[in-house]
């Protein structure tokens, strides 16, 4: 006859707390991690480097490495690659790495929660945005808020599309704001305008005298254009696209990374530019620029906010994210018009 023994078992999980488990026959524990082990893992993950992970948070190498070793040692699996000049997630630390980005958003909602129930609409959001939507309808939709929720600061951080839409996954933003619909898992898109483009130059240039032309009369103009640092960032990809149905996918494209300067460069007669409508209104009023009468390259491009679906937006989240759609909806029209938007849900709204 089989005989049964109780055996204990003891694991040790933090200091001065201890686990007995009683089970019938020997086994393995469950494994466990701790909040401690997944952000050292997303630090070391996001700054490819064990020391910089140290640095970001005020630990000791060997405690980065340590914890690092335990969380490897717990799925017996390496989760980055040590190279000379910094370290690399193997491809199990890259398939981890969104789920533990996922926790730590969790983590922060709940500690937002809880304060905002402790001391009311106080505290922070963090809003990441691409730098050319900084425009009159975002500024006036700021100045309402802070109007409405003098105690809680407003962080803003500029970004490209892409970076806009990660910031919002991993938790680093409340909202934010960017050019098209983005596909990040978790992560809703609510389009609430559309940003209308058109070509400009100095007011002295030949084609700037309000007739109609083809797209094939700028060829061999000097372009002035964002830069493509990668190959998923909404706005460069949309121009890439128009250049090319227009037939001038040979143009000439000097990047310069800002909207400022571009303006200056055009106003100079470096060259010519597709540029954002709401960003041009004080240069057309002064007559420092001039848009081109060239409706083949006229474009409209989506407008989006974007925010996790289960992430926890306070009332004053909330309130901020129909003050920036009202304020969209609301601004003087440049001859587009604004889609459907969709409302955040239940669960987005706690």
């Amino acid at each position: 006859m089989a005989a049964y023994f109780a055996v204990a078992k003891i694991r040790w999980h933090r200091a001065f707390v201890q686990c007995i488990v009683l089970n019938t026959s020997i086994s393995y524990l469950d494994v466990i991690m701790d909040m401690d082990q997944i952000r050292t893992f997303v630090a070391v993950a996001r700054g490819r480097s064990f020391s910089g992970a140290a640095a970001t948070l005020h630990r000791s190498q060997p405690a980065i490495s340590r914890r690092i070793e335990l969380l490897e040692r717990e799925f017996d699996i390496a989760l980055f690659e040590r190279l000379r000049g910094g370290s690399i997630l193997t491809d199990a630390g890259a398939a981890f790495l969104p789920y533990a980005e996922i926790v730590l958003a969790a983590a922060a909602d709940g500690a937002e929660a809880l304060r905002a129930g402790r001391q009311g609409e106080t505290g922070k959001i963090p809003l990441a945005l691409v730098g050319t939507l900084a425009n009159a309808a975002l500024t006036n939709a700021l100045r309402k808020f802070g109007k409405q929720y003098p105690k809680v600061r407003l962080e803003l951080r500029t970004a490209t599309s892409q970076e806009v839409s990660d910031l919002v996954q991993r938790g680093e933003a409340t909202l934010g704001l960017r050019y098209s619909n983005g596909r990040h898992s978790g992560v809703v898109s609510q389009i609430i305008a559309e940003e209308q483009l058109v070509v400009v130059a100095r007011p002295d240039h030949p084609l700037a005298d309000g007739r109609r032309y083809q797209p094939g009369k700028l060829a061999g103009e000097r372009w002035v254009a964002f830069p493509a640092r990668n190959r998923r960032e909404s706005f460069v990809q949309f121009l890439q696209r128009k250049f090319l149905a227009a037939g001038l996918e040979d143009a000439e494209i000097v990047p310069i990374d800002s909207l400022t300067a571009q303006k200056r460069l055009v106003e100079a007669g470096f060259g010519i530019a597709l540029l954002a409508e709401s960003g041009i209104q004080e240069e057309l009023k002064q007559g420092t620029l001039k848009v081109l009468n060239v409706p083949a390259l006229r474009a409209a491009i989506p407008i989006a906010l974007v925010y996790r679906g289960n992430g926890y937006l306070s009332a004053a989240a909330r309130s901020l994210l129909s003050i920036i759609e009202t304020s969209w909806r609301h601004k003087p029209s440049t001859g587009g018009r604004t889609s459907a938007t969709r409302r955040p849900t239940a669960t987005a709204r706690r």
